[in-house]
C-alpha cells in the first residue's frame, strides 16, 4: 500500500477512537450518569465532537485522498477502493459543515436529551419545546450546509443515514404500503382475535432479565465484547469493539422485554459481525441505518415472533418465568406475540401497524424542516395523524410526541430507516430461508448459528463495500420492494387469525 493510503487509514482509525469515546459517554448519559452531571457531560461531548470534526476535515486528508485516488494499484484492490470511496464521501460531507455548528449541535443535543427525559417523565411537552425549536433550527442549518442545489432539506439529512434515500421515492413506496397495511388491519378484524392474556401476566424483573439474557446469549451475542443494561428507550451503540445494548422491563409485559432485547441484540450481532481488521475504516462500518435496522427487525420479528422459535423457547421461558407460564403453551404465546391492535407506542407496536407509526413521523419532520409545521403545532398534528392512520386518540404527550428520543439527539431524517429495515429484513429472511434449506427446522431446535453466520457472510463482513441498494440486490437478487414484507405479514396473520 502507498504511504498516503497507510497514513489515511491510520488517521481514520485514530479518529474512530474519538467517536467511540463519544459513544461511550452518550451511553453512560442514558444509563448510569447521575442527574447532576449533565452540564459537564454536554461540554465533554461538545469538545469531542469538535476534535472529531477537526480530524475529519484535516487538510492532510484531502491530500492523502488525492494521492491514493490516483494510484492504479489501489483502484485494483477491492478493499482499498471501497475504503477510498467511503472516505471521500465522509470527507466531502464533513468539510461542508463548520466546526462551530458541529460543536453547538453536540452540546445542544446532550442538553436536549436530558430535557426530553424530564419532559417525558412529567408529561409536559412545553418543557421540551424550546429545545426542539433550537434543535430544528440547527438541523435546518446543517441541511443547508449539506444539500445540493435544489435538494430538499430532509433529503440532505436522510442521506446521512441511508445513502440515496429520497423523500419522493419514500412517498411512492409508502402510499401503497399504507393502503395494504390498513386493508390487512381491517381484514383481521373479521378473524378470531388471539388470546393475549400472557402479555399481562406479572413477572418479576430479575426473572425477565435472566430470560432475555439467555435468549440473546443463544442468538450468539458475545458478552466478552458487550453488555446489556437498562434505559428509558432501548438502543445499541458500539464504542469500537465494545457493543452496548440496553433494554427495558414492564412488570406485566415480558414479551415487550423479549422483543426489545432481541431487537437490540440483532443490532449488536451486526456490530460484532463487522471485520475487526477493518475497524476504523468504512469497511468496518455498517452499510446504512436501514440495513442495520434490517438485522434487528429480522431477529425480533422473523425469528422471535415465529411459531418455530416458540417451540424451542417455551421450555426456556418456563425455566426462567416459572408460574407465569401456567395455563399457556408455545402455541398460545406465539399467537399472543402476534396479536394486532392499533397502539400508541411505536416500539410496542405489532408488525402490521408498526410502519404506520413511522409514516406519521416521516410526514411531521419533513413538514418541520420545510417550515410548514411549527414546533408549537407538533402535538396537535401528531394526534391528528394518529387518529387518521391508526384510528386511535392520543391521551397525552408522553404517549404522543414525547415518546421517542430521536429528535432530542438530533436524528432528523432517520425514522424511515425503520420501515426500510422491515422491507430489507423480509427479503433477507426469504433469501436465507432459500439458501439454508428452510429456517423453521433450525429455529425449532434453537440452532441460530446457521442464520447468524449467513448474515455475517452475506451482509456484516462487507461493511460499507456496497451501498444499500446494491447490497440488497447482491444478497437477494432483487431490488428493494414491499412484496416480501407484505407476503410475510399476510401469510402469518391470516394463519394466526384463522382466515386461511
Amino acid at each position: 500500500m502507498t504511504s498516503a493510503y497507510t497514513d489515511l487509514v491510520a488517521h481514520h482509525q485514530e479518529t474512530a477512537l474519538l467517536a467511540g469515546t463519544s459513544a461511550l459517554l452518550a451511553w453512560d448519559q442514558e444509563t448510569y450518569m447521575p442527574s447532576g452531571a449533565g452540564e459537564v457531560r454536554a461540554r465533554q461531548l461538545a469538545l469531542l465532537a469538535k476534535l472529531h470534526h477537526e480530524r475529519a476535515t484535516d487538510a492532510r486528508v484531502r491530500d492523502w485522498l488525492a494521492t491514493a485516488g490516483a494510484d492504479a494499484r489501489l483502484a485494483a484492490d477491492p478493499d482499498a477502493a471501497a475504503n477510498l470511496r467511503g472516505m471521500q464521501r465522509d470527507f466531502d460531507r464533513a468539510t461542508r459543515l463548520p466546526s462551530s455548528l458541529v460543536t453547538e449541535l453536540a452540546e445542544t443535543e446532550s442538553r436536549a436529551q436530558q430535557a426530553w427525559a424530564e419532559a417525558r417523565a412529567q408529561n409536559t411537552f412545553h418543557k421540551f419545546r424550546p429545545w426542539l425549536d433550537r434543535l430544528l433550527h440547527l438541523q435546518q442549518q446543517k441541511a443547508d450546509c449539506l444539500r445540493r442545489p435544489g435538494q430538499d432539506r430532509w433529503d440532505a439529512l436522510a442521506d446521512l443515514y441511508e445513502p440515496g434515500m429520497c423523500g419522493q421515492d419514500l412517498e411512492a413506496l409508502f402510499a401503497p404500503l399504507r393502503q395494504r397495511l390498513v386493508a390487512l388491519h381491517e381484514r383481521l378484524r373479521a378473524g378470531s382475535r388471539p388470546d393475549d392474556s400472557f402479555v399481562r401476566v406479572p413477572v418479576d424483573e430479575p426473572r425477565q432479565e435472566a430470560f432475555v439474557r439467555a435468549v440473546v446469549t443463544k442468538m450468539g451475542f458475545d458478552f466478552t465484547r458487550g453488555r446489556i443494561d437498562r434505559s428509558a428507550h432501548p438502543f445499541c451503540t458500539s464504542t469500537g469493539g465494545d457493543v452496548r445494548l440496553t433494554t427495558r422491563f414492564h412488570r406485566d409485559n415480558v414479551l415487550d422485554a423479549l422483543g426489545s432485547t432481541m431487537h437490540e441484540g440483532g443490532h449488536g450481532l451486526y456490530e460484532q459481525g463487522l471485520e475487526p481488521r477493518h475497524r476504523g475504516t468504512p469497511l468496518g462500518e455498517a452499510a446504512s441505518l436501514g440495513i442495520h435496522e434490517s438485522q434487528s427487525r429480522l431477529w425480533e420479528n422473523h425469528v422471535g415472533r415465529s411459531a418455530a422459535f416458540w417451540q424451542w423457547c417455551w421450555p426456556l421461558a418456563q425455566q426462567h418465568l416459572g408460574d407465569a407460564c401456567h395455563g399457556h403453551d408455545a402455541g398460545s404465546v406465539f399467537r399472543a406475540a402476534n396479536c394486532v391492535r392499533a397502539s400508541l407506542i411505536r416500539v410496542e407496536a405489532d408488525e402490521a401497524t408498526y410502519d404506520l407509526h413511522v409514516m406519521v413521523r416521516f410526514e411531521l419532520e419533513r413538514a418541520m424542516l420545510r417550515g410548514d409545521l411549527g414546533v408549537a403545532e407538533l402535538p396537535g398534528q401528531w394526534n391528528a395523524l394518529y387518529e387518521r392512520y391508526l384510528g386511535i386518540v392520543v391521551p397525552d404527550d408522553r404517549r404522543g410526541c414525547l415518546q421517542d428520543v430521536h429528535w432530542s439527539c438530533g436524528l432528523f431524517g432517520y425514522f424511515p430507516t425503520y420501515t426500510l429495515g422491515n422491507l430489507y429484513a423480509a427479503q433477507f429472511a426469504a433469501a436465507a430461508d432459500r439458501e439454508l434449506g428452510g429456517l423453521a427446522p433450525m429455529l425449532q431446535r434453537g440452532d441460530f448459528e446457521p442464520l447468524r453466520e449467513w448474515l455475517r457472510r452475506r451482509i456484516h463482513q462487507h461493511g460499507r463495500r456496497h451501498d444499500p441498494a446494491a447490497l440488497c440486490r447482491e444478497v437477494t437478487g432483487a431490488p428493494l420492494s414491499s412484496a416480501a414484507f407484505l407476503r410475510h405479514l399476510e401469510d402469518k396473520f391470516t394463519t394466526v387469525y384463522g382466515l386461511c
